[in-house]
């Protein structure tokens, strides 16, 4: 295929439709039911058709075709024409029954399912068919033109299809992958948030448990409270997931739960949020949360030696514009001197930006780790 155009070679290597096709169903049999005895009926009512006989036995033998049109396109077009070649060469003429309009299916079938390749075969077929007629009769150039319209009007209409049906498929593949970025994301945000928690607790009861029982012991309490709350909400996604209407949805989280990040854990967390937070939209409130808890869990994780994380809210401050809620977390402590890459900064990262805003983690002047995050308080 050295001499084909890029458009051409472009379409001959192109694979058939996607979604692939539906499988045989009722409307099909019900199709070849009607369509066969339609022919002799026909033929029956309009002696002035030569051949009319022949004809409707022809017909009537190609119209089981249709039930491939769709897992064999170009098989079914390709026999289809070729018989009705053969006898409009024997009897001199095209066949001029009405139910032959019906195998516009099999070549609408072709543009609609076929490979690229079915396609340009199934269109050469049909124009040198079309060309056939001017050697076995004597068309009008209106009927000539009419004809061709009507093979082009049916081509289009398996090419409209077409794109339609691939260009909702993409769709949907693009909303099942941001619905797996938000799960991986809520995941993260959440359930990774408990674990780790549990984690550092575990570390902290092991440190005190030969010398502090009763510490021991209450970090153990903590971590049995930690362990509830990721199971709670591991069971409310996999219910949101398995469609259960029975589960319990907890509130959004807003500015006020903030308050729950400052348990006993090391290192402390002091929480200071200046403004109403009345006047932040729910989505961005939710949003500030979900940052401010991944990036006191990474503190908590990979400071060095922090023993504080200030995380501070402002809601229209004089560093912010009126119109913004600014997040500030900071530890003081040793940024690591690598860290793994992970999700978490790539996740607060684009809850920021679905709101229009932004956020940025680096090492602070002073030391430590600081996260800051700029979103519109009215963004939904």
């Amino acid at each position: 295929m050295r001499g084909m155009t890029s458009p051409v070679r472009a379409l001959w290597d192109a694979p058939a439709a996607v979604p692939p096709p539906p499988r045989r169903v009722w409307r099909d049999w019900v199709l070849v039911g009607v369509l066969a005895p339609l022919a002799f009926v026909e033929a029956a009512l309009r002696p002035e058709v030569p051949h009319r006989w022949l004809w409707a036995v022809v017909l009537a033998a190609l119209v089981p075709a249709l039930l491939w049109r769709r897992a064999h396109p170009l098989a079914a077009l390709a026999g289809a024409y070729a018989v009705g070649a053969v006898v409009g060469l024997v009897t001199g003429g095209d066949p001029e029954l009405y139910v032959t309009a019906a195998f516009l299916i099999l070549l609408y079938a072709v543009m609609r399912w076929g490979s690229g390749r079915a396609i340009i075969i199934g269109a050469a077929l049909v124009l040198i068919g079309w060309a056939t007629s001017f050697v076995t009769g004597s068309p009008t150039p209106g009927d000539a033109i009419g004809g061709l319209a009507v093979v082009a009007l049916t081509s289009s209409l398996g090419f409209a299809f077409r794109w339609r049906a691939a260009s909702r498929a993409r769709e949907l593949d693009e909303v099942r992958l941001r619905e797996r970025v938000q799960l991986a994301r809520d995941l993260h945000d959440t359930v990774a948030h408990h674990v780790s928690a549990i984690a550092i607790q575990a570390q902290a009861g092991t440190a005190v448990a030969g010398t502090d029982p009763d510490a021991a012991a209450r970090v153990l309490v903590a971590i049995e409270q930690e362990a509830g709350r990721t199971l709670d909400e591991m069971r409310s996604m996999v219910g949101l997931l398995r469609g259960d209407g029975a589960v319990e949805l907890a509130p959004t989280p807003d500015l006020t739960a903030l308050d729950t990040l400052t348990d006993a854990s090391t290192p402390t967390v002091h929480v200071q949020v200046m403004g109403d937070p009345r006047a932040v939209a729910p989505a961005a409130a939710a949003a500030v949360f979900r940052i401010a808890q991944e990036a006191v869990t990474n503190a908590r994780r990979h400071a060095i030696g922090a023993t504080r994380v200030d995380v501070t809210v402002e809601i229209g401050g004089v560093d912010a514009d009126a119109g913004t809620v600014r997040l500030t977390v900071r530890d003081d402590g040793e940024p690591a001197a690598s860290v793994a890459p992970g999700f978490g900064i790539t996740g607060m990262t684009e809850r920021a930006t679905l709101l229009g805003g932004t956020c940025t983690a680096a090492p602070g002047e002073r030391g430590g780790w600081v996260v800051t995050a700029r979103i519109p308080r009215g963004a939904r």
